[in-house]
């Protein structure tokens, strides 16, 4: 999921006329998008995106507090409940490494000498609080569904980039999504006829909730 949200992600910044790289190797470290546009007076837009998209997450984004783990053996990404204390010191550390690293930082500078943005994409999160705190940390917060219902306005510099094809595919769940977010499955059956196993489970996961029922008409 997270490569496939990197080329949505890249897609969109492309369309908006933004030079990219994603993908960057720093030490054992790794950069995941970064965006150069000219803004003018000679002045460059330098932005750096992380990218941490999940459809059923079952951790939080940031780790378990490096002293947490010493002290508690805990894993770092141990989806058990942590503490407003533990989720603080755990964003601060996340924020250090992702974003703030001398490796990446000296690359970033490198590439060019104006400041460079922290942006976060997400979709859905195990906790708000911890979105928030990420925030509290300097980090502008994008939510994937608005970069997806931007992509579908296609009000951008470029028509289409290299990954026009993905975000295609990606256009035609969010419509079925939409089109069949008040039908029952029963309904899309009788419109349908027999379904396949895989058609099935796919119109079961976007039919009205309170109606999804099994007919007995799935084809083998």
């Amino acid at each position: 999921m997270a490569l496939l949200a990197e080329e949505i992600v890249e897609e969109w910044l492309n369309r908006q006329g933004y030079f990219t790289i994603r993908g960057i190797k720093t030490g054992v470290d790794e950069i995941d998008i970064l965006a150069v546009k000219p803004s003018g007076n000679g002045k460059m837009d330098c932005r750096h995106f992380e990218v941490q998209c999940s459809m059923r997450p079952v951790s939080y984004i940031t780790r378990v507090p490096k002293e947490i783990q010493k002290s508690t053996g805990r894993a770092p990404n141990s989806a058990k409940i942590r503490s407003h204390e533990e989720l603080d010191t755990g964003t601060k550390e996340w924020v250090e490494k992702k974003f703030l690293g001398k490796e990446k930082i000296n690359l970033m500078q490198r590439l060019c000498t104006f400041e460079w943005s922290k942006e976060l994409v997400i979709n859905v999160v195990k906790s708000d609080e911890e979105v928030e705190l990420i925030r509290g940390q300097g980090v502008e917060i994008h939510k994937l569904s608005d970069i997806l219902s931007d992509l579908r306005r296609n009000t951008g510099i470029v028509q289409s980039a290299s990954g026009s094809d993905l975000t295609d595919l990606v256009m035609m769940g969010v419509q079925d999504q939409q089109e069949f977010a008040d039908v029952s499955l029963a309904d899309i059956e009788k419109s349908l006829g027999p379904m396949s196993n895989e058609e099935y489970e796919y119109y079961e996961g976007i039919a009205k909730p309170k109606s999804l029922r099994k007919s007995g008409k799935i084809s083998s």
